[in-house]
């Protein structure tokens, strides 16, 4: 680690009972970085993802994110410049879709102003008011795009971030992760998909370990 890395992970390993889901996984994103996950489904892309996200403790290896060691108390320090987006959206369901952004830029300290841009950027504006336990698939991957535009993280990490959504929406992913990358952070974006990938270079989980793609 030369102390630039945005994330360093070095012989990174999980296991969970007698199961090995991770194996020695190194690692590095440097600022300005777009790095794709591939693997097939069940290889452990999520659960790395987790570990980066520091919502999950590797049982060996050492690695840092954002310059907080991962396993120790600093990461909380650091969490509020990361953003991920995974599989099931982080919305709550009986709130409406304009609720849900306004809390998220209420949380952080943002005004209300910027929530309501930051649906209108990701096309729904006009479905400020749909409840998100009524909302389709895609308009939840939507918020969940606003909501990273609303954060504005260091650390953006997108699981499967193109399912579920239209052609249009696809392009916001890639607009929001130039957005990310061209401010210095960094981007993570998992995929089975390897075509639908816009990134500077990607590393494959293969039977738990982590290898280059050439």
């Amino acid at each position: 680690m030369n102390g630039h890395e945005i994330v360093y992970l070095d012989d990174v390993g999980l296991r969970l009972g007698n199961t090995i889901i991770l194996r020695e996984a190194k690692l590095s994103l440097g600022p300005g970085e777009k790095v794709g996950l591939l693997g097939p489904n069940g290889s452990g892309k999520t659960t790395l993802l987790r570990i980066i996200a520091t919502l999950l403790q590797p049982t060996s290896g050492s690695g840092a994110v954002l310059g907080a060691e991962i396993g120790t108390q600093d990461v909380y320090e650091i969490r509020n410049r990361i953003v991920m987006v995974g599989h099931l959206p982080g919305l709550w369901p009986e709130l409406t879709l304009g609720e849900n952004t306004e809390l998220v830029a209420r949380l952080s300290g943002r005004s209300p102003e910027v929530a309501a841009d930051a649906l209108a950027q990701v096309g729904l504006a006009r479905a400020s008011e749909r409840r998100a336990d009524q909302s389709s698939k895609g308009m939840l991957r939507r918020a969940e795009l606003a909501r990273a535009l609303i954060l504005e993280p260091t650390l953006l990490l997108l699981d499967e971030a193109h399912a579920g959504l239209d052609a249009e929406a696809i392009g916001m992913v890639d607009t929001i992760a130039n957005r990310v990358v061209a401010g210095g952070g960094a981007v993570m974006l998992v995929s089975h998909e390897p075509d639908r990938l816009n990134v500077h270079r990607s590393v494959q989980l293969v039977d738990g370990t982590l290898e280059m793609v050439s």
